[in-house]
């Protein structure tokens, strides 16, 4: 059995995190793959809202390309939570229950009050930073006519663009990481058990704390396979690989947590 150490030193009825090995990762996506070939029809909706979510950011280049570029990232950051149903989904097959999409839609209702501010910290993470964006974009490339083309040509081919990109990556970088380390395994674990969002944020930040290495290359994948899945059919504009990419993730998300997080002793 893996070793395993408290969240709260000296606590018996603290939930514990496990060491986990840099192969768990690929089981996760292996385990979360099975749930979407059990659950097709209800993954695929989550999916299709993916997709739509995905067509409104590639349309937003053509007017507010800084505004796209902040929500693009966005879109990792808000991730977790809207796949809170995808974790549902898993969660009753796990359990040997249905698992349908009306069920799923509603599973926010375990845990209303730990959910909804989670809700409510991720949404201010993400004003935050598309505030921040437009701030940097406006201190690097003032432009009277934010295009897609006079914007791509200022940022891809001039000191200022390449300078905005490096400072937008790093603070995104760095962004992403903390609601990275607060939500890895939180949301799910607040669906699961009746647990407050304090005691769910140190499990998840125990999480990556115990295990950097599988944690580091799970949230790369997680970029991976949200970068592939964003990638839009010319023209057309939709990103059809979301279709897939997300599903996959949110499922395989349930299983990082069950992995890692061993239930709290009554």
């Amino acid at each position: 059995m893996a070793q395993s150490i408290p969240v709260r030193e000296g606590s018996l009825t603290s939930p514990r995190v496990r060491h986990i090995t840099t192969e768990a990762p690929w089981h996760w996506l292996e385990a979360g793959w099975r749930d979407m070939l059990k659950t097709p029809l209800a993954s695929l909706f989550y999916g299709i809202v993916f997709v739509i979510m995905g067509y409104y950011l590639t349309n937003m280049v053509t007017e507010q390309f800084h505004l796209a570029l902040a929500l693009t990232a966005g879109f990792l950051l808000v991730g977790p939570f809207l796949a809170m149903g995808l974790y549902d989904l898993s969660h009753c097959l796990e359990q040997g229950k249905p698992a349908t999409l009306g069920g799923s839609l509603l599973a926010w209702r375990s845990n209303l009050m730990a959910i909804l501010l989670f809700g409510i910290v991720i949404g201010l993470v993400l004003i935050i930073w598309v505030r921040a964006s437009a701030v940097l974009f406006g201190t690097f490339l003032l432009s009277d006519t934010p295009s897609v083309d006079t914007n791509t040509a200022s940022i891809f081919f001039s000191g200022d663009g390449l300078r905005f990109l490096l400072v937008f990556a790093l603070i995104g970088a760095i962004l992403a990481g903390v609601v990275f380390t607060i939500s890895v395994v939180s949301i799910p674990m607040l669906l699961d058990c009746k647990v407050d969002f304090i005691t769910a944020v140190e499990t998840s930040i125990a999480a990556v704390r115990v295990n950097p290495g599988p944690m580091i290359l799970w949230a790369a994948l997680i970029v991976m396979f949200t970068g592939v899945g964003l990638v839009p059919i010319p023209y057309l504009n939709i990103a059809p690989g979301l279709l897939i990419t997300m599903p996959l993730i949110g499922h395989a998300t349930w299983h990082a947590y069950r992995d890692v997080v061993e239930p709290a002793k009554a």
